[in-house]
């Protein structure tokens, strides 16, 4: 343990850490997971306080609560943990999008620097005007408003000073914790810490790249391109950077101001079947989607069209992935249960799964909506449904589906705010079933078949060579076939540590044998050197008896 987190730059950080568990009542956690330990042989002392008020509180909300007070970092882990619907219960989804980056915003004076380093600059040169008060600020950046001289306006995305530096400790002391937990926390293994922590590593740090945020940005918008019914602000790129984005400002009704929709004369209805069509092309048609649509990332504009912004967080599945979601989703639509089971089985990957049990579940699950009217269908309720079916059998989602299935749940919320009849599945029917006939399209198919012929090709045009080396190397007396087994490996493993106890009783055995010997040969006792030597034969046997008492306790506790 003291291996692990003996780093003394991080032991300041432990300590706040371990100090707000114990405040919201995990302080059985900390000594679990030998926090309390390192930090006492550091001299940090936790102040184990009563947190009786703490504990009337339910455990997710607990745990949101610490998350807040432990700053950024775990606000943005709190965010990616919502976004697995497949780990966590809906109640700790709830708690875990309760989390919000609202902080209060640097002064100005205390940007200028990094904005003018990144500029190139004095900002007076590049902006005609610059309101030198945020718009809004958030854990990561706090945003400016500000006029071009040519008459643009735009939007600042200004990274806080020295947030890398601080949000890289974090993720050091992270990536450590999930290891201890993973290691002394066995009933925790089933939320996979290192995979959920490493997932989170890639996420923010991608966020903190806003030239990247920009790039996405525009991807997204050329897959759009020619669609008059989604607007996603230019990025100015002369004075964007990894600290700095600098981009059109989009003059609408933010997503969370319903009152504001209804004022300006807006169709709700049409709306949400917008903001529907945007989604599940980017989804289901592009494989690169925004995966974080909530109500702040949502503009409605006065013309009808809705502003897209913040692209930091994006989700991208492949292909064969889409089709995949694509049978789930139609199966669930359908209700074919087959088609659903089919799909999971394939995501259990090499996990051992009951299958005819969970094909008899997803059977009862689906038939319960068999004769439902499509209109009537929930499909987050579903998807809902459907993660809690892959918790029971412990199966994980891969991070990007994980992603889509949360940004479904989001965009028929958000549907469904807009208009209470809000018909996600009749919306996405169009969609999966032109993704199920792309498929098996002609061209599909024949993009396929060369790809395949290609492979097949190559395996040929190097099958001589490659029979031509294992013959030459079966004629030199080289070839050999390796062949491991695990369990045969762990019982190599215990005769090895067997036959060293047994050599080392002998030798226990011999030294003791022979200093007895010694000591009461002819003049044993009397020489000075005989008896030296067999005192020291005797401290040998006994040191030689404690390694072997030693190994058979430890051999006791790691079978």
């Amino acid at each position: 343990m003291w291996e692990t987190l003996g780093t003394v730059r991080d032991l300041g950080r432990l300590q706040e850490i371990a100090s707000v568990l114990i405040r919201y009542g995990f302080g059985d956690l900390v000594r679990r997971i030998g926090l309390a330990d390192v930090l006492e042989r550091a001299g940090r002392l936790l102040h184990w306080n009563d947190t009786q008020q703490m504990l009337r509180m339910t455990a997710p909300v607990r745990v949101r609560r610490a998350m807040e007070d432990l700053g950024p970092t775990f606000v943005k882990l709190g965010q990616v943990l919502a976004t697995r619907v497949d780990l966590f219960p809906p109640d700790w989804i709830a708690e875990f999008s309760e989390l919000q980056n609202a902080v209060p915003a640097l002064p100005y004076a205390q940007v200028r620097d990094q904005l003018e380093r990144d500029l190139g600059a004095p900002a007076t040169e590049v902006f005609a005007w610059l309101d030198e008060t945020p718009m809004a600020a958030a854990s990561l950046a706090q945003a400016h408003r500000a006029t071009l001289h040519d008459g643009t306006a735009v939007v600042l995305k200004i990274r806080r000073p020295g947030i890398r530096e601080v949000i890289e400790a974090d993720l050091r002391l992270l990536a450590r914790l999930a290891e201890i937990v993973e290691a002394r926390l066995p009933d925790m293994q089933r939320y996979r810490p290192a995979e959920v922590v490493q997932q989170f590593q890639v996420s923010l740090r991608r966020e903190l790249d806003f030239a990247a945020e920009c790039r996405n940005a525009e991807r997204i918008a050329r897959n759009f391109q020619g669609r008059d019914d989604i607007l996603i602000p230019n990025v100015h790129w002369q004075w964007t950077c990894e600290s700095l984005n600098v981009q059109d400002f989009v003059d609408g009704i933010p997503g969370r101001d319903l009152a504001g929709v209804d004022a300006a004369g807006l169709d709700r209805v049409q709306l949400a079947r917008t903001g529907a069509r945007i989604v599940l092309k980017m989804v289901l048609e592009d494989g690169c989607f925004h995966a974080d649509p909530h109500p702040g990332n949502i503009i409605y504009l006065r013309d009808g069209r809705i502003g897209v912004i913040d692209f930091g967080m994006v989700g991208a599945i492949s292909e064969q992935r889409r089709f995949q979601v694509a049978q789930l989703l139609h199966g669930l639509v359908t209700q074919e249960p087959e088609q659903v089971a089919d799909v999971l089985l394939d995501w259990a990957g090499g996990v051992e799964v009951d299958e005819s049990r969970l094909q008899q579940d997803i059977s009862t699950f689906v038939d319960q909506y068999r004769g439902v009217p499509l209109k009537d269908l929930h499909m987050g309720l579903m998807l809902g449904n459907i993660t809690q079916l892959l918790r029971q059998y412990a199966l994980t989602l891969p991070a990007d589906l994980a992603l889509m299935i949360k940004t479904f749940l989001t965009l028929e919320g958000m549907g469904r705010q807009l208009d209470p009849q809000f018909d996600m599945a009749s919306a996405a029917r169009p969609y999966l079933e032109r993704v199920m006939w792309q498929r098996y399209s002609p061209g599909a198919m024949l993009k396929r078949g060369k790809r395949s012929l290609v492979g097949v090709m190559d395996l040929v045009g190097d099958l001589p060579r490659d029979v031509r080396r294992l013959l030459q190397m079966a004629r030199r007396g080289r070839l050999q076939l390796k062949i491991e087994t695990t369990a045969l490996q762990g019982f190599g493993d215990q005769v090895n540590r067997a036959a060293n106890r047994l050599v080392m009783g002998i030798v226990t055995a011999a030294l003791i044998i022979g200093s007895s010997i010694v000591m009461h040969s002819v003049g044993g006792i009397s020489s000075r050197w005989l008896l030296a030597l067999g005192v020291a034969g005797f401290i040998g046997a006994g040191f030689c008896g404690v390694w072997i008492l030693f190994s058979i306790w430890r051999s006791g506790k790691n079978p």
